[in-house]
């Protein structure tokens, strides 16, 4: 008989992974969130805007690229939304906006449900240490497009700032400090380059290195760090002139996204020690110096800059927080640039 299922879609299987993931997803909640009894939406409440002068919705998408694959042969995916989160909503705080609610798309072979209540569990676990709403989402059946253990994920992402107190690289000038915050390893970016080292070099996921303390496997599932409540606790309490949210093209070339062209920032590259994950790729894979930095954030998820007088109070604050912080190196008159000092 031609059916639906016949042609590899389980709805059932659907509807069983929807019911998996709801207690998950209502961790997540916001006192904003209202209920749509159909389901077809997710609703916010916009009155919580009255407070703003002049409010800026921001937004942001974004996905977690080919570390879903490791996390596929590892058979592990209730960290992966943790990724797609913190990839979404340190986009968002960069501009001081602060994240308020999230959507996901799941696309899949095969409608697992245990599997999807897991990558929709760490999606709500993001949004929750990321201090925002996991309002809806959707979950997509592709046999024949996709193989029974492949899936791929990306979310959306909306949050708010006063117009006046958006940061940017026009409040920027000599003098100010950048300040690296310290990330929990490779985060979600430059995987394309981890698998062909993995490839090149002969190693393997379940191997324990002894400088990493632990398996490749784990070391490289380990789930992004998400800035957004630090970030936002940092602008409530000092003075922040721009962040900088170290993603894809590493630190240098997302650095200088947040400068204007008349200064640059010169970076110490003593000034920090980089997860030893760094050395294993580059010593393993004989990937030079050049191309470490402009793929990996090597040790570096966010930068803030600050005004001289407030890099003291700024790194204590982010210490008292658990996020390691430190001076990285100071912005001079130039030309819109970031680099290492020579």
């Amino acid at each position: 008989m031609t059916s639906y299922a016949a042609a590899g879609v389980d709805i059932e299987a659907g509807d069983r992974a929807v019911e998996l993931m709801k207690s998950r997803v209502a961790r997540s909640r916001r006192p904003e969130v209202v209920d749509d009894a159909s389901g077809f939406a997710g609703l916010f409440d916009a009155s919580a805007f009255l407070r703003y002068r002049r409010p800026l919705l921001a937004t942001s998408t974004d996905g977690v690229g080919t570390k879903v694959m490791l996390a596929q042969r590892l058979g592990k995916h209730d960290t992966i939304g943790i990724d797609l989160v913190g990839m979404v909503v340190d986009d968002l705080v960069v501009c001081g906006a602060e994240p308020l609610f999230m959507t996901d798309y799941i696309a899949c072979g095969k409608v697992v449900p245990e599997r999807i209540a897991d990558i929709v569990g760490g999606v709500a676990e993001g949004c929750r240490l990321a201090g925002c709403a996991l309002v809806g989402g959707e979950t997509a059946e592709h046999p024949g497009a996709m193989g029974p253990d492949e899936y791929d994920l990306a979310g959306a992402g909306t949050g708010v700032v006063e117009a006046d107190e958006m940061l940017g690289p026009d409040r920027v000038v000599p003098g100010d400090v950048v300040l690296g915050l310290a990330s929990s390893g490779v985060h979600s970016n430059g995987y394309s380059l981890v698998r062909h080292v993995i490839r090149t070099a002969g190693l393997g996921l379940e191997q324990d290195l002894p400088e990493l303390g632990r398996t490749l496997g784990e070391e490289l599932l380990e789930p992004t760090r998400i800035y957004s409540l630090d970030c936002l606790a940092l602008i409530r309490e000092t003075e922040v002139h721009a962040l900088s949210h170290i993603t894809g093209g590493g630190l240098a070339a997302n650095l200088s996204r947040s400068l204007p062209g008349t200064v640059d920032a010169l970076l110490d590259r003593n000034s920090w020690t980089p997860p030893a994950i760094f050395d294993v790729l580059a010593g393993r894979g004989g990937v030079p110096q050049e191309e470490m930095d402009k793929t990996f954030n090597l040790g570096v998820g966010m930068c803030a800059i600050v005004p001289a007088a407030e890099a003291d109070k700024a790194l204590a604050l982010l210490t008292g927080r658990g996020l390691p912080a430190w001076v990285l190196g100071e912005v001079v008159a130039g030309e819109g640039r970031a680099r290492f000092r020579q």
